[in-house]
């Protein structure tokens, strides 16, 4: 694909932002959790239609697949997430959510997109347009996916499982991004591993309940959860060298009801980050040694309960389309704005669709806030301080150039594995 190609396909990219924008508002005004992603996905299935899509729905609960047939050649998977958080927003923008709906016990929680999923639906909707617009510019298949539930770490496969391939067709290859706290603008890639697996695990600690007044006639399992939870971060820092990596984190500590009355267990929520399977064994394996082991010292009547509620694979590139891929983002956006992603600790489940598909895939990062904000802090060494992360009630990212970058990321991605002419492109 060359330059004047690429050119082509964008040309009307300019014309659509401020629509762009308004769907974007839209969307974060308006988020929803995981799998209750209703108005969210029923939007942007309409939209595919209006551009020329054959849509399918309901893929895997709320999910969405559009199918653009143009010609003989490859068949391209773009995919976006769309679920948002339970997370009070605090940006304080006039379009922040106020949105408050059930979770999955029935209880309301605030909702905000704080992870920037609605702006990686936006950036879906700009190239599935742009892509339709210019068809005269390429061969081949594009497939839009909208994906819900990635938050919880089940979307993709249930996507897989509910017959995802079986409607849009097999990809030759799966192509992914997100937005990141980096510089507005920028574009980071990384062949091979690139994000990291991670295991949440749920914890029931057994104790004896009693009156806060006569602890010797009981088993404290708020003593028992501290106990647990102190020996826990000793995992990383005594048992995992300094050459590998792992993240073990305590989120969440539900224990007793009263200041005067011992209760009769402890609940935790635990979440483990790794980049290497066979740290990730030994993390899993230390953190049931320690529980199980603080639990008999303590005297619990019963063994405590260890359970998996959530897993998402190590997100890894593959290394050959990774490179075609950085020489196209690298022509289009010059070097001074393309270049290699750290490793990040944080976890996705794209990955899941190049694997049940055979294909390679490949995942990249897009900077979304004020260059000068991250640039200033990332010199003073106040970056980690200072710059809200995704997940964070502070994140959002900035419209301009955010909307731009994204929509042609993705086009560049697609546009160098589609065929012109008769023949493939990429390697």
């Amino acid at each position: 694909m060359t330059t004047t190609d690429r050119a082509t396909v964008l040309a009307g990219l300019g014309e659509l932002l401020p629509g762009l924008e308004e769907l974007y508002l839209d969307l974060h005004r308006n988020p929803e959790l995981s799998f209750a992603e209703h108005r969210t996905a029923g939007k942007l299935a309409d939209r595919l239609r209006e551009a020329g899509y054959e849509v399918h729905t309901g893929i895997g609960g709320t999910g969405v697949a559009g199918v653009l047939r143009n010609g003989d050649g490859p068949v391209v998977m773009l995919r976006a997430d769309i679920d948002a958080l339970p997370v009070a927003e605090k940006t304080g923008l006039p379009y922040a959510s106020e949105v408050r709906a059930p979770n999955q016990d029935g209880d309301a929680v605030p909702v905000m997109h704080a992870c920037g999923h609605d702006m990686h639906a936006t950036w879906l909707d700009g190239a599935a347009r742009l892509l339709a617009d210019g068809r005269d510019g390429w061969r081949g298949t594009v497939v839009v996916v909208y994906q819900p539930g990635e938050e919880v770490g089940e979307g993709a496969e249930t996507m897989v499982r509910d017959g995802l391939f079986n409607l849009v067709g097999t990809p030759a290859v799966v192509l992914g991004q997100h937005v990141v706290p980096g510089p507005a603008g920028w574009v980071l890639t990384r062949p091979g591993v690139l994000m990291a697996a991670t295991d949440s695990l749920r914890i029931v600690l057994h104790g004896r309940g009693g009156h806060g007044s006569r602890p010797e006639t009981t088993v404290d399992p708020a003593v028992l959860a501290a106990s647990v939870v102190m020996r826990l971060q000793t995992i990383v820092s005594r048992e995992i060298a300094a050459t590998e990596q792992a993240v073990v984190t305590v989120g969440s500590m539900h224990v007793g009801t009263a200041a005067n009355v011992i209760a009769e267990e402890a609940v935790l929520e635990v979440n483990v980050r790794t980049f290497d399977e066979q740290v990730r064994q030994r993390v899993l394996a230390a953190i049931e040694r320690i529980v199980q082991g603080e639990a008999a010292a303590a005297g619990a009547p019963r063994p405590p309960e260890i359970t998996p509620i959530a897993t998402f694979p190590v997100t890894s590139n593959d290394e050959g389309a990774n490179r075609t891929l950085t020489e196209a983002f690298t022509a289009h956006f010059g070097a001074d704005r393309t270049m290699e992603a750290p490793l990040v600790t944080g976890s996705e489940d794209f990955g899941e669709f190049g694997r049940a598909a055979g294909a390679p895939s490949v995942f990249w990062l897009v900077g979304g806030l004020d260059p000068d904000f991250v640039l200033t802090a990332m010199a003073e060494g106040r970056f980690e301080r200072d710059v809200p992360s995704n997940h964070s009630p502070r994140f959002a990212p900035v419209l301009h150039p955010t909307l731009r970058t994204g929509v042609e990321t993705l086009v560049v991605a697609a546009l160098t594995f589609l065929s012109v002419g008769g023949g493939k492109l990429g390697a």
